[in-house]
Parts: structure tokens; C-alpha cells; sequence
């Protein structure tokens, strides 16, 4: 079989520092086991996308060498597929609505508990569940090992259309990764926790799940991570080669070995052959930049 990983950011804004550790990491990993990279761009949140913003971000990814195979998917374009899903499951009795608001669950302390499971509501107003009747409570990842998920958080009963219609992450990041025969899912480990739901959805479908690789996050201080929400810098392309110097030292590899290169190419061809996941560290978050790292800030 051969080897496919994917790299999915949403166009909420332009690529920084962590979501281009996330792109160079899943990169590598395709071109360390000779095989295909795809992007896919997860457009199926109107509300929080900027416009113009998935045109950046493949731009950044061009300017950064991160060549991708096959085209680009856009997520907003199978809606088809994934009310076909949502047919399969409730074909099966594996979803329910639920008009619950999220202030009655954070009441009952702030985890859904079930409440709509028996009952019949019709479906203006109400969001769609999953009915979780087999949880998932664990899984191997392929640098961290053995991970225990809370067993709250891996039998809940979770969204896959929202009350405003959109389909829901957990639905669509798995759909798609079947359309795309995706072997492996190489992310941030800020997902950890949505693994265990993911794969008892594939189970409820009758598909194998993909094997789990969660890189490290980039943190500026602890518990806060570098994301869009959090109104994280964006990538300044005219500095490529120093991201992705940046990027290769979170990653475990040292910055006498990648300070020798002055061009994108040379510098990925060598990270190619580089990769490994025994450079990565253990720890689910990395404060960044370090003191010592010879940068003051993620772009130049």
C-alpha cells in the first residue's frame, strides 16, 4: 500500500509558525516512506473564514517548497459525500437530534451526558449526534505510543452536523480521509483527544483507521498555544529558508545541520533524508522560540 498523508488547515487566516511545523512535519513523513502528500482545504465553516485566505495559504506552502501531489481538495465541494454518511448512520440508528444548547450542558458540567438519546425530536433547531455504542478509550500513536483518552471525553455522543446545518469537524475530517485513502494522519497533538471519537466513527462506518502520528505544539508560554484563535503572527514568506530552519529545530534537528543551506530546495532535499521521528521530543507541547535558539521571533 502506499503511503498517504495529507496536510488540512482551514482558511480561517494565513499559515504560522505551528501550522507550518504541522505541514513540514506530515511532508517529511510522506517523503521519508516514498509516498504522496495531499492538501486539502477545510472550507466548511463560512462564520470563521476569511476571504481570499486558502489562496495564501497554498501560496505560503509554493514559496516554502511543500509541493503537494495531485490537486488541491476543498472540503466545501462534497457536501454530497458526507450527507451520504449522514444517511449510512441514520440508516443504522447511529445518529439522534438534539436541541440541547450549550448552556444546559455546561449546567450539568460541561459534558453532553446522553440526555437526547431516547428522545424523538424532529430535526429543526437540533443539532445531529453520533451514537457512540461502541467507544473507543485508547489508541497507539506512532511517536508517543500507547495514549489513554478520558473515558468521558471517548463515549460522548458527539456533533457531526451542527444546528446551523454545517457539517461538523469530526465528520468531515474522517469522511474525507476515507475519499482520500489517507494510511496515516500526522497533525498537531492539540487533537489528541478528537482521536478516539474519530476512530470509533470509522468503526461505525466499516473502515480501518489510518495509522496516528500528533507532532508536538508551539507554545509562547504554557497552555497557550500558537493559533489563529489566539492571533498567532503569520509566516512572512520572504524568510522561507529561515522558516523552515525554524521549523526542522522544533522538529529535532539541530541548527548546525540545517544553518548550511541558502536555498528551499537544498535545504528539503537534505531534510528528506533527515527525518526521523527519534529527533522528535516526548513532550505534547515545546515552548518557542527557545532561549539559546538564535531567534528572537518566528519570522525574521
Amino acid at each position: 500500500m502506499v503511503y498517504t498523508g495529507r496536510f488540512a488547515p482551514s482558511p480561517s487566516g494565513p499559515l504560522h509558525f505551528g501550522s507550518l511545523v504541522a505541514a513540514l512535519g506530515s511532508y517529511l513523513r510522506a517523503k521519508s516512506q516514498s509516498g504522496n502528500w495531499l492538501v486539502r482545504i477545510e472550507d466548511i465553516d463560512p462564520p470563521r473564514e476569511q476571504p481570499g485566505a486558502a489562496d495564501v495559504i497554498l501560496r505560503t506552502l509554493e514559496v516554502h517548497g511543500l509541493a503537494w501531489d495531485g490537486e488541491v481538495s476543498y472540503q466545501s465541494r462534497f457536501g454530497y459525500y458526507y450527507d451520504e454518511i449522514l444517511d449510512y448512520l441514520a440508516q443504522r440508528n447511529l445518529s439522534y437530534y438534539c436541541n440541547c444548547t450549550r448552556a444546559q450542558i455546561k449546567a450539568l458540567g460541561g459534558r453532553y451526558q446522553g440526555i437526547c438519546r431516547d428522545r424523538q425530536h424532529a430535526k429543526e433547531d437540533c443539532a445531529l449526534r453520533f451514537r457512540n455504542n461502541h467507544p473507543v478509550y485508547g489508541f497507539t500513536d506512532q511517536h508517543l505510543g500507547l495514549i489513554n483518552v478520558d473515558p468521558a471525553t471517548a463515549a460522548e455522543d458527539f456533533i457531526i452536523r451542527r444546528k446551523d446545518g454545517l457539517y461538523a469537524y469530526q465528520l468531515a475530517v474522517v469522511a474525507d480521509d476515507i475519499r482520500q485513502g489517507i494510511t496515516e494522519v500526522v497533525r498537531g497533538a492539540d487533537l489528541l483527544d478528537t482521536t478516539t471519537s474519530q476512530i470509533a466513527l470509522y468503526h461505525a462506518l466499516g473502515e480501518a483507521a489510518p495509522d496516528w502520528l500528533h507532532l508536538p505544539v508551539a507554545a509562547v508560554r504554557p497552555g497557550f498555544k500558537l493559533s489563529k484563535q489566539n492571533h498567532a503572527p503569520a509566516i512572512d514568506d520572504r524568510f522561507a529558508v529561515d522558516n523552515l530552519r525554524q521549523a526542522l529545530m522544533f522538529l529535532g534537528v539541530s541548527e548546525q545541520q540545517a544553518g548550511g543551506f541558502d536555498r528551499v530546495e537544498t535545504l528539503l532535499q537534505w531534510a528528506r533524508g533527515q527525518w526521523s521521528l527519534l529527533n522528535l521530543t516526548s513532550e505534547q507541547e515545546v515552548l518557542w522560540p527557545q532561549p539559546g535558539t538564535g531567534f528572537d521571533r518566528l519570522s525574521p
